[in-house]
């Protein structure tokens, strides 16, 4: 099975079927995150070197950086964001942008193969991003998605992913620097949004034998209980072979449900991860209780 290959400039990271999961942390992202998007487009960073090494620490492989700012200059914040996170961390970074000139220049400071979030199956954006990919020795995440929209049919929704494919071997690109994104919708909008997820997904896996990742958060968008509900759909998505995902790693229920699967699917063995992530946490609870004792004493 394929395997992609990412770095920093001191650790790789390998996406794969017979790897552990990656987790991608999605935290630096201003995206309905008021405070943080005025501090970055005031040129404050504090809180994304916070939430780069909150993330790594609660075990995050790499790290999406986003500087979609409204009304700021997202090519400069870009860099600076990237170069400020490259100095705190050393895993590697996935550049998200749906503006090339901010991809180019995360991609011009960074040191290592990255992963460029994203490309879709719309001509424009192949043709504006994909060049891009190549000249940075880069692995691009492909959405499923085309000039069409978004289709609710799978089978279109896989077209659309041979054709990324497709259109980067014809950059030289080869396929094992394509990450599929299914593309997931909200199930409360769409009911069938999550089984059409994970037949993209099963499909990629066992037909072009490719590796996949999600916004995984995006299916439980608008309903309660959304930690339980995403842990549920990557335990899920895991076993129909999804190899990474952008999530929030401070979400214990997210990681349980990640690791349970890495159980399940052979990909912990003897279910070493699983056992030391156990301890840790029986150490912390029995750490919170003594506290408590000492307060109430």
């Amino acid at each position: 099975m394929t395997e992609t290959l990412l770095s920093s400039a001191t650790k790789e990271v390998i996406i794969g079927p017979a790897h552990p999961f990656v987790i991608v942390g999605e935290r630096i992202n201003p995206t309905g995150r008021k405070k943080l998007a005025e501090e970055m487009a005031a040129g404050d960073y504090s809180r994304v070197q916070a939430d780069a090494l909150a993330q790594v620490e609660a075990g995050a492989h790499v790290l999406d950086v986003n500087a979609g700012v409204p009304m700021a200059d997202e090519p400069k914040v870009m860099k600076e964001v990237v170069e400020l996170v490259l100095s705190v961390t050393d895993v590697p970074l996935c550049i998200d942008s749906s503006d090339p000139a901010a991809l180019a220049a995360g991609l011009s400071v960074y040191d290592g193969k990255a992963l460029v979030n994203s490309v879709t199956g719309e001509e424009e954006r192949l043709e504006s991003v994909l060049p891009l990919v190549k000249k940075h020795g880069a692995a691009v995440v492909a959405i499923c998605n085309d000039e069409a929209g978004i289709s609710e049919n799978p089978d279109e929704r896989f077209a659309v992913a041979k054709k990324i494919v497709e259109r980067a071997a014809d950059h030289g690109i080869p396929a094992s620097d394509v990450v599929i994104d299914p593309l997931v919708m909200p199930v409360g909008a769409v009911n069938a949004a999550g089984k059409s997820a994970l037949t993209v997904v099963r499909r990629v896996h066992e037909e072009l034998e490719l590796n996949t990742t999600c916004g995984a958060s995006n299916v439980s968008f608008g309903l309660p209980e959304r930690t339980s509900l995403n842990s549920a759909f990557l335990s899920m998505l895991i076993g129909a072979g999804l190899t990474s995902a952008i999530v929030n790693p401070l979400h214990e229920d997210t990681i349980a449900g990640i690791m349970g699967a890495e159980v399940i699917c052979t990909l912990d063995p003897m279910c070493k991860r699983w056992i030391k992530r156990s301890r840790r946490l029986s150490a912390a609870r029995a750490r919170n209780a003594a506290g408590r004792q000492v307060e109430s004493a």
